[in-house]
């Protein structure tokens, strides 16, 4: 069908005859743009099906317009089989429902869509799940799964997907419908029979032309796939032989969307173990590590998984506080896990094992890890591996060019040996792990992909990797596929008649070649459509931040997403709370990250810095910086939102809310004058007016101002200001931030007497201070840095050397600890960054011999994300351990309020329904008369006004758990208690 325009033709003849989305415009092509992997590629379109029938009335649109398909899971994929100039079918948001479970059968029938944790939470009921789990396993999803036939770390036990599938419903591009079942053949050996309930001519004929193929290549099937348990490179033919039974199901399994579009997936189910227990052995290296592989297996582990020092390097700082203790001392681990009925019998298996192992390890150790804790923790570093080893550990970027090649296990250590070599012999360098136990190593490596010359010796190395690979009887992949990175050399790994069958198994089922083009067979040269190139367009001008660890550049800082989409996940964790609610692409800190650099490089997103696509998709971020910590590769969108906000408004009006609630500690020191008029003014009827002019959301109330600041409070109190003022050597600084100044004064007289009853004093600054957070969270850096500035110089003039500066606010801490030295390179600002504390941290360093006592009741936290990111909580675990045993940590529950965005016109609905995802619902179940800790003032505020309850400040808990050790008995100093 001819048209001036068929893609617009296509999206307006497809939406009206669908449920789901379809999506043209440049925002969703950028957001679909690029997987894991470093390819580029522009779709034609997005189209978001409900259900089945969405599917195939795209897929015949598809037909009508001659369009090439995709069919995309999570986007994680990094061989690039995840991004095609296509029309990409996105099952994740809406077509991703489980259909049964069937206990006895120990089988599942799911949609394409469909998560792996939601599948294996809800099997965990039945003390099943699913087999395969790769370490995208919160949000990789079932039908990406079977496109590149995921492995994970338990395959040694329970195998890939490809054993894992019992029958698929598929949907060929000419619109068979093919339902495939294990085993195809009911009869004979070998001898196909009817395929399913959608058999017709067309599947009878499909099914003579995979029969005719197979016999004319019987000798190629048998003997030219190499063996060993991770063979994903190339299409699984030799399922077809007959003493296989023809399964048809095992072959379209790995087939990277190239063959058919999954409508449905029947998979089995294994027992979940009822225990686990971790057996830690370290090596000197990798190979020697890899040597004793064989010898591990043969106590029968369910996993064994394989970590470098260069990966324990990679981590963040925070990340490796108690590594030592957990890790043995070597330079390469590995993981063994082994399962049993119960702890204990899961502790006796891996204690034997342990035992048994400790004389084979050379010159390394030997620890079993009981705590499941630790052993969290333990598994946490590796998932996160393809995230950490994005950088290598001197800070360069590093690429998953060659990511996943696989050996038989017993020729692992050779391999690493030769593939160490090849690394030096091309002055490179990489972070590996892997699957130990199936011969499997990740790695990604720091190849020059910037440039021309550094993309020619990328080709170089992975033509030596290969050849390396297939000397030792390995797979180019053994769990990511082929897509384009590794496609083009299968001729190495494969005969010439294997690859001729490929390419004929692919012709049997997409005769025209519009299902996920360039492929595994016809593909694509590997070295082409290299996303960094050509360099961003865009003339970044001043920046404001200083992107230390990017080397001072944002278009680094941009490029530091990988896509491997660990912001994807609907639970767990701070990052990212937008999307928890929206599943919408755009609110991932993936999207944003991938929108950024498209505006960067100019032609998707032309209008730069006035880009009205980024801007609406940096919207509804709540710069609460849970990606800092929770992104393996540190990308931070609080930063980089700020960044483009002050360049987006350069010159220009602002929104209204800017003007207010980012200048809000300007208009509070004015209220504060005279605060029962600014009360009255705000909860009367000229509220309405007031929202209106400030850019606030009707549905919000304005905060109480206190009837007197916390310096006037103290001032009452006899406290001083300034290093003359009553100072000992266990005297701090406390920081009146703009939260606890004005509206919660009582926050910072409770922290006073908890100092006092530790033993401290206590401080003001004798001048007017502030971290600049209003300004820095709309974007108005400039103004921002000044504020920094002109505080940190009153503090060095002020403070004595080396003086505390506690902080009680988390943002305003964090944003001190932070995004003051990011914005200013003053010595003063980051000296001043240095002598932040939080109050557990005051007390840990100054006082760890005080104890509070105990608190009358349960104790509920909420944790701001400013402090799961930036500060850390290590030393409040200590004090509140000190305190009680009783409490409770609330996980992932986001606020929604983020200071000034839950009060910003139009994003009062997200911000309540981030609330409500864990945080509400937590505090609502609570047992009457729980204490409800949150430190920040806007998780109380969200609280006060959806509940009807403030929560204590941490310091309000320690000031009123009755009377403090050491303290003489009398009246509360403030009536909060």
């Amino acid at each position: 069908m001819s048209t001036a325009n068929p893609l617009e033709a296509f999206a307006r003849d497809l939406r009206p005859r669908i449920g789901g989305d379809v999506e043209i415009d440049g925002a969703h092509l950028a957001l679909y743009s690029a997987d894991a992997s470093f390819y580029r590629h522009v779709p034609l379109a997005v189209v978001l099906p409900r259900d089945a029938s969405d599917v195939m009335a795209t897929v015949e649109a598809c037909r009508r317009y001659d369009l090439p398909i995709l069919p995309r899971g999570a986007g994680t994929s990094t061989a690039g089989q995840g991004c095609n100039e296509a029309v990409v079918l996105d099952t994740t948001r809406y077509f991703n429902r489980i259909l049964a479970i069937d206990p006895g059968a120990r089988t599942a029938r799911v949609e394409p869509g469909i998560v792996l944790d939601a599948l294996r939470r809800a099997t965990l009921e039945h003390g099943l799940t699913f087999g395969p789990d790769p370490s995208t396993h919160n949000r990789c999803t079932l039908g990406g799964m079977i496109g590149n036939n995921a492995c994970g770390t338990h395959s040694v036990a329970w195998g890939t997907t490809a054993d894992n599938v019992t029958a698929l419903d598929a949907l060929l591009y000419d619109g068979t419908r093919l339902a495939t079942r294990v085993p195809v053949s009911p009869g004979s050996p070998g001898e196909p029979a009817p395929v399913g309930a959608h058999e017709s001519g067309t599947v009878r004929a499909l099914v003579d032309k995979l029969t005719r193929l197979r016999d004319s290549h019987l000798s190629d099937l048998r003997t030219g796939f190499p063996d060993l348990p991770r063979r994903i490179s190339g299409f699984n033919l030799d399922a077809l032989l007959p003493e296989h039974h023809f399964d048809l199901t095992r072959a379209l399994v790995g087939t990277e969307g190239t063959c058919a579009t999954i409508l449905e997936a029947t998979v089995r189910l294994v027992p979940d173990p009822a225990a686990r227990c971790l057996v830690l052995l370290s090596y000197p290296d990798m190979p020697t590590a890899a040597d004793h592989v064989p010898t591990v297996l043969a106590h029968g582990p369910i996993a064994l998984e394989g970590l470098g020092g260069s990966l324990i390097d990679s981590l963040p700082a925070r990340r490796t506080t108690g590594l030592d203790e957990l890790l043995p001392p070597g330079s390469a681990w590995m993981i063994a896990e082994f399962a049993g009925t119960s702890p204990a019998h899961a502790a006796a298996v891996a204690t034997q094992a342990a035992s048994a192992l400790e004389p084979d390890v050379p010159h390394g150790a030997v620890r079993v890890v009981y705590d499941p804790d630790a052993a969290r923790r333990i598994w946490a570093i590796r998932e996160d591996g393809a995230g950490l080893a994005s950088r290598t550990v001197d800070g360069k970027e590093a690429w998953p060019g060659w990511e996943d090649a696989a050996v038989p296990p017993a020729r692992l250590g050779a391999y690493l040996r030769e593939f160490e070599e090849l690394l030096l012999a091309h002055r490179l360098s990489g972070v590996p792990y892997g699957h130990f136990g199936d011969g499997c190593i990740h790695v990604r490596i720091d190849f020059d992909l910037l440039s021309a010359p550094g993309i020619t010796q990328y080709r170089h190395f992975v033509e030596e990797a290969a050849e390396i690979v297939v000397r030792h009887g390995g797979s180019l992949s053994g769990e990511h596929g082929d897509g384009q990175m590794r496609a083009e050399l299968l001729q190495k790994m494969y005969p010439a008649p294997v690859i001729r069958a490929f390419e004929e198994f692919k012709t049997a089922f997409d005769p025209t070649n519009r299902m996920n083009p360039g492929r595994v067979v016809r593909a694509r040269r590997l070295d082409e459509d290299v996303r960094f190139l050509p360099l961003p367009k865009l003339r970044v001008g001043k920046q404001h931040f200083r992107y230390p660890e990017d080397g001072g550049q944002l278009t680094t800082a941009a490029r530091r997403c990988i896509g491997v989409g660990a912001c994807l996940r609907s639970e767990g964790g701070v990052m990212c709370p937008s999307y928890m609610v929206t599943k919408d692409e755009k609110h991932s800190t993936r999207g944003r990250a991938r929108l950024l650099f498209e505006m960067l490089r100019g032609d998707l997103i032309p209008d730069g810095w006035r880009s009205r696509e980024v801007l609406d998709a940096l919207d509804l971020c709540l710069s609460c910086k849970g990606c800092r910590s929770d992104c393996p590769v540190g990308v931070d969108m609080a930063t980089y939102k700020a960044e483009f906000l002050a360049h987006h408004y350069a010159g220009r009006i602002r929104p209204r809310s800017h003007y207010a609630m980012g200048w809000l500690p300007v208009w509070l020191r004015f209220a504060s004058l005279s605060p029962d008029l600014a009360n009255r003014i705000a909860s009367s009827g000229l509220q309405g007016v007031v929202k209106r002019l400030a850019g606030v959301d009707r549905r919000r109330s304005f905060p109480t101002i206190a009837r007197r600041t916390l310096r006037q409070e103290l001032a009452r109190r006899g406290v001083g200001c300034g290093v003359g003022a009553g100072t000992t050597s266990r005297s701090v600084i406390l920081w009146p931030d703009t939260f606890t100044n004005y509206l919660r004064p009582e926050v910072g007289l409770a922290a006073r007497q908890v100092l006092r009853a530790a033993g401290m004093g206590l401080t003001l600054p004798p001048s007017s201070v502030c971290c600049g957070l209003p300004w820095i969270s709309t974007g108005q850096l400039t103004m921002a840095r000044r504020v920094i500035e002109a505080s940190a110089r009153r503090m060095a003039r002020d403070a004595a050397p080396g003086a505390l500066v506690l902080v009680l606010e988390p943002s305003c801490a964090a944003a001190l600890r932070s995004d003051a030295p990011e914005l200013s390179p003053d010595p003063r600002v980051q000296a001043l960054a240095k002598s932040v504390r939080t109050l557990a941290e005051v007390l840990d360093e100054q006082a760890p011999e005080w104890r509070p006592n105990p608190p009358a009741a349960s104790v509920l936290i909420q944790r701001h994300c400013h402090a799961h990111a930036i500060l850390g909580f290590e030393a409040e675990d200590r004090l509140l351990a000190k305190a009680t045993d009783n409490y409770e940590i609330i996980d992932g529950g986001c606020c929604g309020l983020a200071g000034n965005f839950g009060f910003e016109q139009g994003h009062y609905d997200v911000s309540l329904a981030c609330a409500e995802r864990v945080m509400l619902p937590a505090i609502r179940s609570a047992a009457p008369g729980t204490h409800i800790v949150a430190d920040g003032f806007s998780c109380q505020t969200q609280v006060e006004q959806a509940l009807g309850r403030r929560p204590l400040h941490l310091a309000e808990l320690l000031a009123g758990a009755g009377r403090m050790a050491g303290q003489v008995p009398g009246r509360a100093e403030h009536p909060t208690w």
